[in-house]
């Protein structure tokens, strides 16, 4: 049974629940979050009350909240708050058991109305495979056990990937944080708070840039000779980018994109628990250079504790005066991958549907509220002080077969040593296998690799000397996109990979073009087939490269392409 509530209590839950520094209507999904985060799903009552409140019909509430996945609508308020248990079935999460976790779960016989177990697509932890979140709390290595006792303990109130600051020496900041040595994921209990990023030199910069002593033009020169490009996965030059989005007359924007949702990818995750003052440091010299009237931060709905540092990390610096309070303003996804898309993130950010924008105009012109934007990944920012500080030239001294800087690999799948690997551009997949995660993991056998997350496709293992960077994949029909590299084994099958890379782009598609909603709806029907139509696959994978609007549909037949050409007997009767 559940609890009716009177208009009137609804109202004040409504009115308690968003506060007023959440009523404005740019963040709808702000009052959204609040309200779903307090009953574990959206009342429809409430969405009724929260249209009338700010000022907007039911009808856009609902079309809003529809399309985030982490929102779920119910008829009336619950009498207890709903709790998800979200089991992730990425390709990693698979190849790690998480089809039997899934199972085992179920088995649980968790036995009350408000608990709702359903799987999720990648999560952003990989390297930690399987892995369940019970509300807000992730559950690594995940066993059934362990989310029964989280389920028990009732830790899904208290959130625990928070971490605390101020614990590194200043040896381990230079030595985990500056960029330059291979990472391995490990969750980590602290975080370089403002003190002992200052120690380390954090914010000179900075303050160089806004006293003067370093001009605009040498930082965008700086950053242009040093041939740093977006690292989110589109490899825009990043001084370009500066250098355009200056050319237009403000006021101007900047929004950070980390939604980080590209399955295998979750190096954004691991330089945020470690160190996000260098991150910020970099976001608030960009800001400087292009006077950025405003900065919103767009961060996943599954990285709970890396907002808590980020609110952290801005606070400090708040306090201190480096910044206005309000000046860097975060906004939380919902669950919809589409939103890594540069206009569905800003889509996203005013409230809205993230459905990508036709373009042009480009965001650098016609951005957030229609304003010049300049868009860039949590990591672009993250290499800035580095980069400025040491020069560019420092920054070309890595690399390896012609390539020149650094990448940070998110590696995960059938290796010993899983996780973040700062390694040089260029490196390929056996000498990231071999010098930087342990080598295979015992007993298993490389079979192929997915060198761009699932986007990126799939290759065999015997193309193992290609180098990884951008711009060397395209002629194997694959690309390096943010570098999630996925390693299979002789225990996995291309196709299986491929099929669950599909699943996801039907699941995450937005539905705006048919190409891509109907193309990826097809291609998961043909894919499962015991001997795959080369043909019909073929026309979809044509007509979806051609004609979809964004970078999804338009990624997506990738990796049919290469099962195809590299995996033939993988889809043939027999």
């Amino acid at each position: 049974m559940n609890f009716k509530k009177t208009d009137r209590d609804v109202t004040s839950d409504i009115k308690r629940l968003i506060g007023s520094e959440l009523d404005t209507p740019s963040r709808l999904i702000e009052q959204l979050h609040a309200i779903n985060d307090h009953f574990g799903c959206l009342p429809k009552p409430h969405m009724a009350a929260l249209s009338q409140i700010t000022a907007r019909t039911e009808v856009e509430v609902i079309e809003v909240a529809s399309f985030y996945h982490h929102f779920h609508i119910v008829d009336e308020v619950p009498n207890e708050t709903q709790v998800t248990i979200r089991i992730c079935n990425s390709t990693s999460c698979c190849m790690a058991g998480a089809d039997e976790l899934l199972t085992a779960v179920h088995e649980l016989k968790i036995d009350h109305p408000n608990f709702v177990i359903e799987t999720a697509p990648c999560i952003g932890r990989c390297e930690q495979a399987p892995v369940a979140v019970v509300q807000q709390f992730p559950i690594v290595a995940a066993t059934a056990q362990k989310v029964w006792e989280a389920m028990e303990a009732e830790q899904y109130k208290h959130p625990s990937s928070r971490r605390t600051r101020e614990s590194f020496s200043a040896a381990e900041v230079v030595e985990q944080c500056a960029g330059i040595v291979p990472i391995n994921t490990v969750i980590n209990p602290s975080w370089v708070g403002v003190t002992n990023y200052r120690i380390n030199g954090g914010y000179r910069l900075l303050s160089s840039v806004r006293g003067g002593q370093i001009t605009t033009d040498s930082l965008i020169e700086e950053l242009e000779s040093s041939a740093l490009r977006g690292l989110g996965g589109a490899g825009f030059p990043a001084g370009r980018k500066w250098r355009v989005v200056n050319g237009f007359g403000g006021p101007r924007f900047i929004a950070v994109n980390l939604d980080e949702g590209e399955p295998g990818t979750f190096k954004d995750r691991t330089f945020l628990e470690r160190d996000p003052h260098r991150f910020l440091e970099g976001l608030l010299i960009a800001s400087e250079v292009i006077e950025a009237e405003h900065c919103y931060i767009y961060i996943r709905d599954e990285y709970h504790g890396c907002r808590q540092i980020l609110i952290d990390a801005i606070s400090e610096l708040a306090d201190e005066g480096t910044i206005s309070e309000g000046f860097l303003e975060i906004r939380r996804g919902a669950g919809a991958y589409i939103c890594g898309e540069e206009s569905a993130m800003i889509e996203s950010i005013e409230g809205k549907r993230g459905e990508p924008r036709h373009r042009p105009p480009y965001v650098a012109e016609v951005g957030l509220f229609g304003h010049p934007t300049l868009v860039h990944n949590f990591e672009t920012l993250y290499w800035v002080r580095d980069i400025i500080e040491r020069g560019a030239q420092w920054f070309g001294t890595y690399g390896r077969n012609g390539r020149k800087g650094l990448r940070s690999f998110s590696v995960s799948g059938r290796v010993k040593l899983p996780g973040v690997k700062v390694a040089p551009a260029g490196i390929t997949i056996s000498e990231l296998i071999d010098e930087y995660c342990g080598g295979m993991a015992d007993e298993q056998i490389f079979y192929g690799y997915m060198p761009g997350g699932a986007s990126g496709g799939i290759l065999p293992a015997n193309l193992n000397a290609i180098p990884l960077d951008f711009d060397t994949l395209q002629p194997y029909g694959c690309f390096i996109g943010s570098a999630a590299v996925v390693v299979l084994s002789q225990a996995d099958r291309a196709r299986d990979a491929a099929l669950n890379v599909m699943s996801f782009f039907e699941h995450e598609s937005c539905g705006q073009c048919t190409p891509c909603r109907l193309g990826t709806q097809a291609s998961v029907r043909l894919m499962q087939e015991p001997a795959w139509n080369n043909d019909a696959l073929g026309d979809l994978k044509q007509v979806m490269a051609d004609a979809s609007i964004c970078g999804l549909g338009q990624a997506a037949p990738n990796v049919i392409s290469c099962v195809q050409k590299y995996f033939p007997d993988e889809v043939v009767d027999g």
